[in-house]
């Protein structure tokens, strides 16, 4: 199991610590709704999601489970508009939707984040396991194994979404996907600072994604992980930030930072021992960010089912022991959003500190967000 471990969660500042990557904005799609503003307003509010599921378009029946966390209403031709949307899955489209949404919050964030100098990274588990399964059966259950539809057949590869996105919005910088389960997120945005620390791109749309469909479902439920296991119904969405290097001294950075990113460790669970793995990048995250536990004001926890979920629980509680940080506990309220989990956890740091502002300079008072993930692969960080 990989965890990974961020620590950006300090609210609006002129630019970033010298040696680290900024984040200067971001979106989600989620269960709350489309957009930040809907994010953070189901986040204050606390509101849960889950709720019967819908046969979702295109998928089939609604899946094993009672209760599901959905994004309301999304039908990809409804919110992209019917051009180039005919064959795109669900998971895409989620993509192409946030990316879009954080691209037109601001017109600076237009200019920046579209272009030669913009990358995108992208974390995933599969891409979507519903197009997968249902190109694979069209082939064995057509007159001819070539009988299939051919538009459909770029859905089935898990760089899809990092490449629609792209096309849809000019970005020409380099363009990632990265399977990780759970962990996904942080590791795009470890790809992410490395990619600026190596002046391959100015700016980074780095994410997550992760769809609810049928297929899914069933692969959790037979799995033995998710509700079958006591975990939290499953959920999907998407969510994206806009990476930057920390601007020159002395430059005018046009835009607030919402947050430095001051370190990212990922590691692999040895002996099945979930806790030791997760202590172990912890305590390598807090030495190179050069912060103390004590500063902590946030943390934010993948909530993963059974024994991993446990470990990490066991070991954020011995890290952080008496110091009173808020837990944000998203998988409560979302779901297991899966590959998107890290991404949205992300952004509840981001949201939290938005609503919670901290009295004179943000950057002095030190406030510190955790993130940490753990997926069944074996990755912790």
């Amino acid at each position: 199991m990989s965890t990974t471990t961020t620590a950006p969660a300090t609210a609006a500042a002129p630019r970033g610590a010298a040696g680290h990557p900024v984040i200067t904005a971001w979106s989600a799609v989620s269960p709350f709704g489309i957009g930040r503003d809907d994010f953070r307003a189901g986040l204050r509010e606390r509101r849960r999601t889950a709720g019967r599921p819908e046969p979702v378009a295109g998928t089939g029946a609604a899946g094993p489970a009672d209760e599901a966390c959905t994004v309301p209403s999304f039908d990809v031709r409804a919110v992209l508009g019917r051009k180039g949307t005919r064959s795109m899955d669900r998971v895409t489209g989620l993509a192409v939707t946030t990316v879009g949404a954080l691209l037109d919050d601001t017109e600076r964030n237009r200019a920046v984040g579209t272009g030669e100098g913009a990358a995108l990274a992208l974390g995933t588990t599969t891409g979507s396991a519903q197009s997968m399964m249902d190109f694979t059966r069209d082939s064995l259950t057509g007159e001819q194994p070539f009988f299939v539809d051919p538009a459909r057949f770029p859905n089935t590869v898990m760089n899809c979404a990092a490449g629609q996105s792209a096309i849809w919005y000019q970005l020409q910088g380099p363009n990632t996907t990265i399977a990780g389960g759970r962990t996904a997120g942080l590791h795009a945005l470890n790809y992410s600072r490395r990619l600026l620390a190596a002046g391959r791109a100015q700016t980074v749309l780095c994410g997550a994604a992760e769809e609810y469909s049928t297929a899914r479902a069933w692969l959790e439920h037979h799995s033995g992980a998710g509700v079958a296991a006591g975990g939290a119904p499953l959920g999907e969405g998407c969510a994206m930030l806009l990476v930057e290097p920390q601007a020159a001294p002395g430059a005018e950075a046009g835009q607030p930072v919402l947050a430095d990113v001051l370190a990212v460790e990922l590691g692999v669970v040895i002996r099945d021992d979930v806790r030791a793995a997760l202590s172990a990048c912890l305590e390598r995250a807090f030495r190179r960010a050069g912060v103390g536990a004590e500063q902590v004001a946030v943390v934010a926890r993948c909530g993963a089912p059974g024994a991993e979920g446990a470990g990490e629980s066991a070991a954020v509680a011995a890290l952080l022991d008496a110091v009173p940080a808020t837990d944000l506990d998203l998988i409560e309220l979302v779901g297991d959003t899966g590959a998107a989990s890290a991404g949205l956890q992300v952004a509840g740091l981001l949201a939290w500190a938005e609503d919670n502002p901290s009295e004179g300079n943000p950057r002095e008072d030190g406030r510190i967000g955790l993130v940490t993930s753990v997926d069944r692969s074996g990755g912790v960080g």
